[in-house]
């Protein structure tokens, strides 16, 4: 059987993460929403997105990315939240049935009020 491999990232707070204000965890959560945006327009970024119901809470978010896991990690080690320290990355390959998953283009939003907007 053939296999297609896809670099998966998860996006984790570290217990050390620094407090931030709510005006500054929102102007950071848009800095990082409008980042990943980016890599999505940029054909890097397949699929991601935020985490709920999940059994540690720590772990925030999923991304299905284009490159390899080193290329990713690169990457993300831009995105403003990492730099931040508010998240840490957990860079993996998964592997599936060949043909198994397909991606479609999507518009991602790169802020609060895009994400809340009716």
């Amino acid at each position: 059987m053939e296999f297609d491999q896809h670099t998966l990232v998860f996006l984790v707070r570290p217990p050390d993460a620094p407090e931030l204000s709510p005006e500054e965890e929102d102007a950071l959560q848009d800095a990082h929403l409008a980042f990943r945006a980016d890599l999505r327009e940029k054909g890097y970024l397949l699929a991601g997105g935020p985490l709920a119901d999940q059994d540690d809470e720590s772990v925030r978010g999923v991304s299905v990315m284009s490159v390899d896991p080193a290329t990713a990690r690169e990457l993300c080690a831009a995105d403003p939240a990492v730099r931040a320290g508010r998240l840490a990355v957990q860079v993996m390959t998964w592997m599936v049935p060949a043909g198994n998953i397909r991606f479609e283009k999507v518009t991602a939003p790169r802020s609060i009020a895009e994400v809340t907007a009716d």
